[in-house]
């Protein structure tokens, strides 16, 4: 089974670029940082109108029915944008893991969701914004509540919490939640990767020394060059592991082949970004800072590189 994106896809895509390349992400991101959650909640309101909250929410439940493919294409603009909050818990993760009765409110972006799933993600992101907060411990879902935070994050607007060790029995977590979080959030990091890719490529055309843009200058294209080169080496394994979960075919070995890949990917391009800004992108006012940090937030987030190495290895191992 192969994975090109349609038409369809394609026009989404371009829609929801087109709605939060005029709703100013990177003041709305800063606001929640600082615990002022009403821009970002405007963001979510209009993401809600296009349907992003109802993406994996049975059509029978208000929701699209849409498909893990789907959400990859959508995650990967979400990234691109930095757009704040509990996104891979509450669009890719709750609908597996909520009561049908809430599934509606989740579609219609009423509600919003957050999930711990220790120990790989030890707290729930945005619980303090997050209507319903879920815990998945050993193959069981709980509603739980927030015990303390936030917790410091290398992102400040990823604001995390702790949460009470007990909590009310909701029933059985799909194993497929876990994935479907993994794969979130290695879609949000080719968007982001993306991202700081074209603004590195567009201040190497401004900035000049010696009297010439330092993107007329071989290393600097190189440099560039092997940003792209990993991305798009990157984006069909994500698009792979997609397919993968909704085939449910050699699931882990495929998710956490496409995390590793994505969040290497990215982080090259944080790198690379950085060295072609020079000082001005260490500053606080650029918006460079703001894809840095969610990147370097986003690698460890759902497992890191190592855990998912190790489950490549496993699966290869048992073939």
């Amino acid at each position: 089974m192969r994975f090109a994106v349609s038409a369809e896809q394609r026009q989404f895509a371009e829609s929801l670029h087109e709605l939060l390349a005029r709703a100013d992400t990177p003041a709305a991101g800063r606001a929640w940082a600082r615990g002022e959650h009403e821009p970002g909640l405007k963001v979510w309101r209009e993401l809600a109108d296009l349907g992003v909250p109802a993406l994996l929410v049975p059509e029978r439940r208000g929701g699209l029915g849409a498909s893990a493919t789907d959400l990859v294409v959508v995650f990967e603009v979400l990234g691109h944008h930095a757009v704040p909050g509990p996104l891979a818990e509450s669009v890719a993760v709750a609908p597996s893991l909520l009561a049908p009765e809430l599934l509606p409110a989740l579609a219609s972006g009423e509600l919003i969701a957050s999930v711990a799933l220790p120990p790989l993600v030890p707290f729930a992101l945005d619980a303090d914004v997050a209507g319903v907060v879920l815990r998945v411990r050993d193959g069981r879902t709980e509603r739980v509540e927030i015990a303390e935070g936030p917790v410091r994050s290398v992102d400040a607007a990823r604001r995390l919490f702790r949460v009470e060790p007990e909590g009310t029995p909701l029933g059985a977590a799909p194993a497929e939640a876990f994935e479907l979080g993994v794969l979130a959030v290695s879609a949000q990091l080719l968007g982001a990767g993306q991202w700081l890719l074209e603004r590195a490529s567009a201040y190497a055309k401004q900035r000049e020394q010696y009297g010439r843009p330092i993107g007329s200058y071989q290393a600097v294209k190189h440099l560039l060059a092997d940003v792209a080169t990993r991305l798009e080496l990157a984006r069909p394994l994500v698009h792979g592991a997609a397919v993968a979960v909704t085939g449910g075919e050699a699931v882990a070995r495929d998710v956490s082949a496409a995390k590793v890949a994505a969040g290497e990917a990215a982080y090259l391009a944080a790198r690379t970004a950085l060295q072609v800004h020079g000082a001005i992108g260490y500053t606080a006012e650029h918006d460079l800072g703001l894809w840095l940090t969610k990147v370097r937030a986003l690698t460890g987030a759902w497992g890191g590189a190592g855990h998912h190495r190790a489950r490549v290895l496993a699966a290869l191992e048992d073939m």
